[in-house]
């Protein structure tokens, strides 16, 4: 309503968010280049050195739907809710050790996809095209959540209707076409500065407000237990094994993701990869006390049936409202710099391995031009924009939340032919794809009989029930299928594809 509309809140936001969008026009002239090519436009011609890198994708990971989630885990479940925190810290060390040799060779071969990468190391097309097919189903619920996020945000500034979430939607779309993966880039500097600047406020100056975080914890102990079902801030014996499984699964898909390539694969050289994934950790701290948001919000007496609602509500009835609207403002802006990253991530998979692949050299017997893809990847970008725009606006939030799980067990399902390719030669393409199915099968039922409500699956084993990440049995599972498909193409006298190979 109109009386719920916060002034200065939302003028500070407003101003923040019109200079970002200045920023995100003006990055067309950033570093400038032919933006008519696809390796220049999507992946802004791999020139980003350490910083940007490091910026763009901390701001790619760390995502607005990440500072609201997140906390919503804790104030709702407790403990479990800080899978997010070891399964980052899994997730670099196998950075380190997967990205920078993907890099050579992607760059050595000017691969833009994972894709590309797998169609030529395997030589396989049905391969290439499952490997698009999942990151774009992965990815698509992912964008949705940034405009789930940035909707929460406008509704804390007291604006309702769809209306501010379109406008936001035709300014993401109109920068990131003019300007490609470099709009992202620059905005990601300007968003990762304000978060850190909100995130050290909240945790330093509530819980002071509030007594200390002994109190703080207290506080969210007494009202966690209360909950149906309770929760806990220590995690219980029974927790054990989802957690566990959960935290691993996440970590090994994380760098699996199109937007997490896409990112990576800008960089100017494997050693910026190398000295990012020792760097990350950074803001993995700062996921940690976005985490704790969730107990401040407890002990701040925050009561809200959405729990998407937590952060921006907490922010804005704690601190005065200029800093609520600067705190908010970079909550949304955090919602454009992934949002961004992923539509160029996915269109970059449509047009090279989906219409490049199947459609454009069916009827012309060539492959696309560099302009031909850049137009393409231009218009898919807007395509995919529109979609999750749509998607938001007509279906409920919940929906984008259960696919956004589903997604998860899917990406993992692609371990096997990306890291299988780089350090094991025995592999074959077909005894993959056909893992990747039985992954894919058994990933989808086992989150499919639990309504899509829950991605840990619970196995009953000697009398004993054991939840259980989806994403890990069926990669299990996957990966059976492959090596003994390998196997038996093996002993068949068929010999697998060797190139590729990485120095």
């Amino acid at each position: 309503m109109l009386s719920s509309i916060q002034p200065v809140a939302l003028s500070v936001f407003c101003v923040c968010f019109l200079l970002v969008t200045g920023a995100g026009f003006w990055a067309v002239r950033w570093r400038r280049s032919d933006l008519a090519s696809l390796d220049e436009w999507g992946l802004a011609g791999r020139k980003f050195g350490t910083l940007v890198t490091w910026f763009l994708i901390g701001g790619d990971l760390y995502t607005a739907y990440t500072v609201i989630a997140v906390p919503a885990a804790l104030f709702g479940a407790g403990a479990l809710g800080f899978f997010a925190i070891p399964y980052c810290i899994i997730a670099y060390p196998m950075m380190m050790l997967v990205l920078p040799p993907l890099w050579r060779i992607c760059r050595s071969h000017g691969y833009i996809t994972l894709a590309d990468y797998v169609r030529g190391r395997y030589q396989s097309r049905w391969l290439s095209v499952a490997v698009a097919v999942t990151g774009i189903l992965a990815t698509m619920p992912y964008i949705a959540l940034q405009l789930i996020g940035m909707r929460e945000v406008i509704a804390a500034l007291g604006i309702h209707g769809e209306w501010p979430l379109i406008a936001a939607f035709v300014i993401l779309a109109a920068y990131t076409y003019s300007s490609g993966l470099r709009a992202p880039a620059l905005i990601a500097i300007v968003k990762d500065v304000m978060l850190y600047i909100m995130v050290g406020a909240a945790v330093l100056v509530i819980p002071a407000r509030l007594g200390g975080y002994s109190h703080v914890f207290a506080a969210a102990a007494s009202t966690l237990a209360r909950h149906s079902p309770p929760g806990s801030i220590i995690l219980r014996p029974a927790q054990f094994m989802s957690y566990s499984s959960l935290a691993l699964g996440s970590a090994m898909a994380l760098m699996l993701y199109p937007h997490t390539i896409t990112g990576t694969l800008s960089a100017a050289s494997d050693r910026v990869v190398r000295r990012n994934a020792a760097l990350m950790p950074a803001y993995n701290l700062l996921l940690g006390f976005v985490a704790l948001l969730g107990y401040v919000a407890i002990a701040a007496g925050v009561h809200t049936t959405n729990s998407s609602s937590v952060v921006p509500l907490l922010l804005t009835t704690m601190f005065p409202p200029w800093f609520a609207g600067f705190c908010l403002a970079a909550i949304a802006i955090g919602a454009l710099v992934p949002a961004a990253i992923m539509s160029i991530a996915t269109a970059n998979l449509f047009t090279r391995n989906l219409y490049g692949e199947l459609v454009h050299r069916s009827f012309f017997s060539a492959a696309m031009t560099g302009g031909q893809e850049a137009t393409m990847a231009k218009l898919v970008s807007l395509a995919i924009k529109l979609g999750a725009l749509a998607f938001v606006l007509l279906v409920r939030s919940q929906f984008a939340i259960e696919l956004q799980l589903l997604g998860g067990v899917w990406i993992l399902q692609l371990l096997p032919a990306v890291v299988g390719g780089l350090f094991v030669r025995s592999l074959h393409g077909p005894a993959l794809l056909w893992g990747w199915f039985a992954g894919m099968a058994a990933g989808t039922a086992m989150v499919g009989s639990l309504g899509l409500r829950s991605s840990t699956y619970p196995f009953h084993i000697a009398g004993h029930v054991y939840g259980v990440y989806a994403a890990v049995p069926a990669l299990v599972l996957n990966m059976v299928v492959a090596g003994l498909g390998s196997l038996l193409l093996q002993v068949s006298g068929r010999r697998p594809v060797e190139n590729l190979r990485n120095a």
